[in-house]
């Protein structure tokens, strides 16, 4: 029998297969009419764009509260993208609620938690228990990782409005009252920033008074770093993008994911100009058309402000586009933040190549945090002395310090580079708590380790840390007294790291889940938790899985009292 004969025999040897009549329609997942005119009301008239994917896909969640089966096909049918990819994104963020065929439909208001550190030292457990028990079936109450309110825990999301040391008083009559909606605060609008001498670097740079040579030798000279947790020099990453052929773009680091961090929120809801001027001399310097700015979800008022001001900026230099997170922290890696811009999921790349050389849509790409943006104009207006002039213990520069937990007056704290945590404590937050000691402390947030009170001399900066298995990161300090218990601590961060992994490498997925069944045993094997931490930092692909077991190493590490040697058997 011929090749031609099998095939044939292959064909109808199925009923139905090669008749024209026997199927009605065609083949696939098929595109409920409702649904599709559904959201292509929705869109309106917005491109459909390959990158555009997330955005769309909040316009579904922020309508319905819910992304059901029916409009992700009509998405995918658009978008002209299989619903398979269309599907894989969705799922992979925690803020949009997709339901399967079959599932029930969601409560019209969800009400958010925060279970993140500080505010579980605040209470939020049993806060949660309580929503659950009297908020009733018509309201969704979930845990959240970090919101970036540890200053007001413990806090919570009903809707998208943020309430601020939450208790359920509040919380009810915050549902009853329907007030689901974020509320903007006072900031420096357009106008208020141009009478304080607002843009005038920025007019000088685009007219030739100032150089661009001029600009990298100042944040050289300065010694400004990224302040978003690598701290890599800010002059040297700027060049580094310039010697790339064009066309470049440029991406703003704005997912301030990790758990005690809020500082970059503080900027971008009371001087977002300030940012955004810094933002667009970066973008001149490097020659960028089109700016990204990557916002978490979690932050609907600096997203509202931002979109505000962007629309009054005058005509001409880069196009701004704005772009909000859907609840992941691994998208504050710079790798797994482009993957997002792009409209897909956040799964961190292989290196090389690094972003500066193919990053956003495969072109050089200049990738800066939001505070280290913040920081340019004064930087170039003032002059590399006047920056270096501030610091502590032989350090140099500001650094906005997020401080929470069990201090007096918690909050955002501008102070000198190399600070000690005793000096931050007594200087800036008014002391601790009342009827509270200090116990330890986290100098760099959820990763950055954690250290007992014995070793609160050390100067808050990079390169201090690093030789006691910690780091600075982002500076968020978290502040534990002799009332916290510092397992419960580091057992709260590794669930939160558990739940962020992107689950790419097995280092990272299964580790996180090994190292928290491990840890929630009453005694903990201490060696095999340090085998397995061992593993994770030498295998993970990015900086979540390689640094997820700090805090738990550190605990072993430097509060050997919490792991007495266990006595010798007799022998039978």
């Amino acid at each position: 029998m011929s090749q031609h004969d099998v095939s044939q025999v292959r064909r109808f040897d199925h009923p139905g297969r090669g008749r024209a009549d026997a199927r009605a329609v065609p083949k696939g997942r098929q595109v409920d009419t409702q649904a599709i005119d559904d959201v292509r009301a929705l869109l309106g008239t917005a491109s459909r764009q390959r990158d555009l994917l997330i955005e769309h896909l909040h316009r579904i969640q922020d309508h319905y509260g819910q992304i059901s089966s029916a409009h992700l096909a009509a998405l995918a049918d658009e978008m002209k993208l299989a619903f398979a990819e269309v599907f894989e994104t969705a799922t992979f963020y925690a803020h949009f609620d997709v339901r399967k065929e079959g599932d029930a439909s969601l409560p019209a208001l969800t009400v958010r938690v925060c279970d993140s550190i500080t505010c579980a030292m605040h209470g939020a457990e049993p806060l949660l228990e309580a929503l659950r028990a009297e908020l009733g079936p018509d309201v969704r109450v979930v845990r959240a990782p970090c919101v970036g309110l540890c200053d007001h825990a413990p806090a919570v999301e009903v809707g998208h409005n943020f309430l601020h040391r939450a208790d359920v008083a509040a919380v009810k009559a915050a549902v009853a009252a329907g007030d689901t909606h974020a509320h903007l605060p006072s900031y420096v609008d357009y106008d208020a920033y141009r009478q304080g001498g607002g843009y005038q670097t920025l007019d000088r740079l685009r007219s030739g008074a100032l150089t661009v040579e001029t600009v990298l030798s100042v944040l050289d000279d300065g010694s400004l770093r990224g302040l978003g947790g690598a701290g890599f020099p800010t002059g040297r990453k700027w060049r580094s993008v310039r010697g790339e052929p064009g066309p470049r773009l440029m991406a703003v680091n704005g997912d301030e994911g990790e758990p005690g961090t809020f500082k970059d929120q503080h900027y971008l809801n009371t001087d977002p100009h300030r940012f955004l001027e810094g933002t667009l001399i970066g973008a001149h310097v490097v020659e960028a058309e089109d700016v990204y700015l990557y916002i978490r979800d979690e932050y609907p008022i600096a997203l509202e402000i931002l979109a505000r001001e962007i629309a009054r900026l005058p005509e001409g230099g880069p196009r701004l586009h704005l772009r909000r997170g859907a609840g992941a922290y691994i998208c504050g890696e710079e790798s797994s933040l482009i993957e997002s811009i792009e409209g897909k999921r956040g799964l961190p790349r292989h290196k090389p190549p690094f972003p500066f050389q193919v990053g956003l849509f495969g072109r050089p790409t200049l990738i800066n945090n939001v505070e280290t943006l913040y920081w340019v104009r004064d930087l170039l207006e003032r002059g590399a002395e006047w920056w270096k002039s501030h610091g502590r213990h032989g350090r140099v520069g500001l650094r906005s310090y997020s401080v929470s937990g069990r201090v007096r007056e918690p909050g955002v704290k501008l102070a000198p580079a190399g600070i000690t945590v005793l000096e931050l404590i007594e200087e800036y937050c008014g002391g601790m708590a009342e009827g509270h000691s200090f116990a330890a402390y986290l100098p760099g947030g959820a990763s950055g380790g954690i250290l007992p009170a014995t070793m609160s001399d050390i100067p808050l900066d990079f390169g201090t840390l690093e030789k006691y298995g910690c780091f600075i990161g982002s500076a968020a300090v978290v502040i534990l007294s002799d009332r916290d218990d510092v397992r419960g601590a580091a057992l709260n961060l590794m669930r939160f790291f558990e739940d962020e992994s992107c689950g790419q490498c097995t280092p990272c997925r299964s580790g996180t889940q090994k190292a928290r069944m491990l840890m929630e045993r009453g005694a903990w094997d201490t060696e095999l938790l340090g085998e397995l931490a061992q593993c994770m930092r030498d295998a993970s692909i990015c900086g979540l899985g390689q640094a997820a077991s700090n805090p738990l190493t550190s605990v072993i590490k430097f509060f050997p009292d919490l792991f007495p040697t266990p006595l010798p058997q007799a022998a039978e």
